[in-house]
C-alpha cells in the first residue's frame, strides 16, 4: 500500500508576521531623541557646575607685571631683617610689584633643609598673583641696590636676552658635558638665573608665569629629589634636573652674574659694582665677624639713599 507524500515546502516563505506588541517599534524610533535629550542633561550639568572654567586656560594679564618673593628664617625678628623686608617693599612699590615674603616654616618639606622653602614660596606666588608676568626669587640674604632698573626690561627683554644670554655654556662648571642651548630665542626663555665659581646660583633668579613654570616647580620640588640629600641641597638637585632634563634645559638661560646675583665679596663670585641691580652676601654666617647682619652694613645706607634720590 503506497502512501501520499508529504507537500513539498515552499521556497519563498511567507514574511514574518509582526508582533503583537508595538513598544519595541516606539523605542527604535525614539531613540536618537533619548540619546540627544542626554547629552543635552550631561552638557546642562557640566556647565552648571562650572566645568567649563577648569577646561578654560587662564589669559595672564600681566598685573603686576612683576613679584618679589624672599623666604626668611622662622620668627627672626631682628633689625637685620626688618631692613631687608622694607628693602623689597619699597622696590616693589616704587615699580608697582606684588611681593610674597614667607617664612620657610610655611611650607611642608617633608625635613628637608630650610632653603629648599624657595621653591614652594615661588609656586605660592603664582597662586597669589595668577596675573603676574615674571617672578624674581631673591634670598633673605641680599639687598636690591638698584630701585630704577625693572625686571622685565632690564633682565627679562627679549633682545636684552638675547645680547646677555650665555650660549653653549657647561651648565655646571667648568667642564660638564651639557650646555646651554645655541639657539635658543630670548622670547622662548621661561627661567633665567646664573653662575658664581661653584656651579648654578640659585639664591637670584626670575621664572616667568605660565603652565611651564608650574611644571618646572613641581619638577624641582619633587620628593624624590629631596630624598637624595644633596649637599646643596636644591641647588644640587636643580644642576641635576637642567642636565638630564631637555624640556627645562630648553626653557633656561644663564646670564652674567652682575645683572642679577652679584656678591658682596669676589670669593665666590663676581663682585658687586655700583649701578648692579642687587647685592647677596653669599656664604656668610649666622654670627660673628662673618655674620649676614655685618656683612650687610656697609650697603645698608647706601641702598637706602639710593632709594630716597629715586
Amino acid at each position: 500500500m503506497h502512501y501520499a507524500y508529504p507537500a513539498r515546502k515552499s521556497s519563498n516563505p511567507p514574511p514574518y508576521l509582526p508582533r503583537a506588541s508595538r513598544i519595541p517599534t516606539i523605542r527604535r524610533s525614539h531613540l536618537r531623541s533619548i540619546a540627544l535629550f542626554g547629552v543635552v542633561i550631561i552638557v546642562l550639568i557640566w556647565l552648571l557646575s562650572g566645568g567649563s572654567k577648569h577646561g578654560k586656560r587662564h589669559t595672564i594679564s600681566g598685573k603686576p607685571a612683576v613679584v618679589v618673593v624672599t623666604v626668611f628664617d622662622d620668627d627672626d625678628v631682628s633689625v637685620y631683617h626688618r631692613n631687608i623686608r622694607e628693602n623689597r617693599m619699597r622696590y616693589a612699590e616704587k615699580h608697582g610689584y606684588g611681593t610674597l615674603l614667607a617664612k620657610a616654616s610655611d611650607y611642608d618639606l617633608g625635613g628637608s633643609p630650610a632653603s629648599w622653602a624657595k621653591v614652594p614660596a615661588v609656586r605660592h606666588a603664582i597662586t597669589k598673583y595668577p596675573d603676574c608676568k615674571y617672578i624674581w626669587y631673591l634670598d633673605q640674604n641680599a639687598f636690591i641696590m638698584n630701585p630704577h632698573l625693572k625686571v622685565e626690561d632690564y633682565v627679562m627683554g627679549a633682545s636684552k636676552l638675547e645680547s646677555s644670554m650665555l650660549k653653549d655654556l657647561p651648565v655646571v662648571p667648568p667642564d660638564s658635558i651639557i650646555k646651554t642651548f645655541t639657539h635658543l630665542k630670548g622670547e622662548d626663555v621661561e627661567f633665567v638665573l646664573s653662575q658664581d665659581k661653584e656651579g648654578l646660583a640659585s639664591g637670584s633668579f626670575v621664572i616667568k608665569n605660565g603652565e611651564w613654570a608650574k611644571f618646572f616647580l613641581d619638577t624641582w620640588f619633587d620628593p624624590l629629589y629631596r630624598s637624595y640629600n644633596f649637599q646643596k641641597a636644591e641647588t644640587h638637585a636643580l644642576e641635576h634636573i637642567v642636565q638630564w632634563h631637555p624640556t627645562i634645559l630648553s626653557k633656561l638661560a644663564i646670564i652674567p652674574q652682575r645683572i642679577i646675583n652679584a656678591y658682596s665679596s669676589s670669593d665666590h663670585g663676581e663682585q658687586y659694582k655700583d649701578g648692579d641691580i642687587a647685592v647677596l652676601f653669599a656664604r656668610c654666617a649666622g654670627t660673628r665677624d662673618k655674620s649676614c647682619a655685618k656683612e650687610s652694613e656697609r650697603f645698608s645706607q647706601q641702598w637706602r639713599t639710593s632709594f630716597s634720590r629715586a
